[in-house]
């Protein structure tokens, strides 16, 4: 059964032990407590290693509390998982995509229902607001709503009369079984970028969520299962490193898709693409914000501190560089002042801004950096290193932090640091200056511009070598009718997410050419044909 979204909770987010236990992907063992189940053919399952294999804590990042264990995937339940799939595709392919596209109607209601209980599984495995955690199922809700709408995207391209009595058709068929590999920062959202896109178009899939946030991959296969998606087309298995190399070498696995580092996207773009996948990883970035002097001020300074510290900072497009502009640098004192006013604590609590970061090595990681970046001469003019939260002492705060002043070569600004860290850059006088730093910097997932003149807007966005840009908005995610379009150092792979790119990821062009004569005539020889000819 689900756990009513309604039910007393902590400020800690706990719930009475027996309605955790009662999840139905928790199985509580006698020696190592409760233990994360896989899905596999439409059911929850035991790990064959559970008992003996590699077990990860998932941690509530506000109290440093145990939820429970995920188990290393063995290459028993990998291989399980990929044959379950790929048996599962034989009849699924060959569901009309109708039928297809109706599975996931059902599901993105189904989601909308459970909206709640998705919410408090993210925000107790990842520590970020339940306002944050709906805006993560809202996003990914999105791209389910635009795959029940897909069927446009998969017509191909016919043209008849090529010869006498030949034409030529061309049409989108599915790969097979494919796999995807998410981080923790997005539980739900990810996913979903992932896997109702790939099944609609007729694929079957094995989803490896992030080992610290599964449960809300576990729920959503469960929903899947719901609204009418067949045992097998959605398989789920749990683990580190070791299952990353198992899906990276299966044979039977077509396509990859990631989002998270660039360590560990580089490493599987390279691994994949070696055995003969598809791959496409989205990796890290530092996006930067331009602030021109005529810009509207107010909103400005809002739309930085929001985009700058919603989610602790922990997300790919966070607006984690300014770039103050003429007597735009006035303005540094406005942004301190408007990131002073955010509250810090556990994403359960009314009112809090900013939770904590996903474990203690990252908040260990985070203040390094920032210790780094003020022996290096940047200015702390904000500093939220040491914060610590009154009934949440042992939870992974860093308040938010604004760093002044910075150069370029300042690790502050040459690393990711995925915190709430702001970095702002020495002040430049020109835009074309704010374009030259942004231009030389190796990512390119996105930036923003925020003025009031079209054509510094339309220079900006005709010239910076960034593949997704916002003029007077911080985030510039595409909706999924379009495609996430980072670019150079932020992507591996030649096409993107969702949108139409992500469905000619997860989909090949099969042509075929018929010959059909009303009268016989000869269907061949030893001459190679000349298009025209008979």
């Amino acid at each position: 059964r689900y756990l009513n979204a309604t039910s007393r909770t902590s400020r800690h987010g706990c719930r009475c032990l027996s309605s955790i236990v009662s999840a139905n992907w928790l199985e509580k063992t006698s020696d190592q407590g409760l233990i994360y189940q896989r899905w596999q053919d439409g059911a929850f399952v035991s790990s064959h290693g559970a008992t003996a294999t590699e077990l990860f804590p998932v941690i509530n990042p506000a109290t440093n509390d145990v939820v429970a264990q995920v188990p290393q995937t063995t290459s028993q339940d990998l291989n399980e998982a990929v044959c379950s799939a790929k048996n599962a595709f034989q009849d699924w392919k060959t569901v009309p995509i109708q039928q297809r596209q109706r599975v996931m109607l059902e599901f993105q209601g189904l989601i909308r229902e459970q909206t709640d209980e998705l919410a408090y599984w993210i925000t107790l495995e990842n520590g970020k607001t339940l306002a944050d955690a709906r805006g993560d199922i809202f996003r990914g809700l999105e791209v389910v709503e635009t795959a029940c709408n897909m069927a446009d995207k998969l017509m191909g391209e016919s043209l008849a009369g090529i010869s006498s009595s030949m034409d030529t058709v061309s049409h989108r068929q599915p790969l097979g079984v494919c796999a995807g590999i998410a981080p923790f920062n997005f539980p739900a959202m990810i996913p979903l970028w992932m896997f109702p896109v790939a099944c609609t178009a007729g694929n079957t899939f094995v989803m490896k969520p992030s080992e610290k946030t599964p449960s809300a991959t576990l729920l959503l296969a469960e929903l899947a299962q719901r609204a009418g998606l067949p045992d097998g087309v959605l398989n789920v298995v749990h683990g580190g490193k070791e299952t990353v190399d198992g899906i990276c070498d299966h044979p039977d696995i077509k396509a990859i898709s990631f989002v998270g580092s660039n360590q560990a996207g580089e490493y599987i773009f390279e691994r994949g693409t070696a055995s003969g996948k598809r791959v496409q990883a989205n990796l890290g970035a530092k996006n930067h914000a331009v602030v021109l002097p005529d810009a509207d001020r107010e909103a400005t300074i809002k739309a930085l501190v929001g985009a700058g510290f919603g989610a602790a900072g922990q997300r790919c497009m966070a607006l984690s560089v300014v770039i103050l502009v003429g007597k735009a640098q006035e303005w540094l004192p406005d942004l301190v002042n408007e990131a002073k006013q955010l509250a810090v604590g556990g994403g359960f609590e009314a009112g809090v801004d900013v939770g904590p970061l996903i474990s203690r090595e990252s908040k260990k990681r985070v203040e390094s950096i920032v210790d780094q970046a003020v022996a290096q001469g940047a200015i702390p003019a904000l500093d939220g290193r040491n914060t610590i939260v009154s009934g949440f002492e042992n939870g992974n705060f860093v308040g938010p932090t604004i760093l002044a002043d910075v150069k370029t070569d300042n690790i502050a600004y040459q690393t990711e640091i995925f915190g709430p860290v702001l970095t702002v850059l020495e002040p430049v006088d020109t835009l074309e200056e704010a374009m030259a730093i942004i231009n030389a910097n190796p990512h390119g997932n996105g930036t923003a511009i925020f003025t009031a003149s079209g054509a510094a807007a339309r220079k900006f966005t005709q010239e910076i070598d960034v593949g997704q840009v916002g003029v007077n908005v911080p985030i510039p995610v595409p909706l999924p009718m379009f495609s996430f379009t980072g670019s150079r150092g932020s992507i591996r792979g030649d096409l993107h997410f969702y949108g139409k790119n992500g469905v000619q990821f997860y989909t090949q062009i099969k042509t075929v050419t018929s010959n059909w004569p009303y009268r016989s005539e000869a269907l061949g020889g030893v001459t190679m044909p000349t298009v025209g000819s008979k």
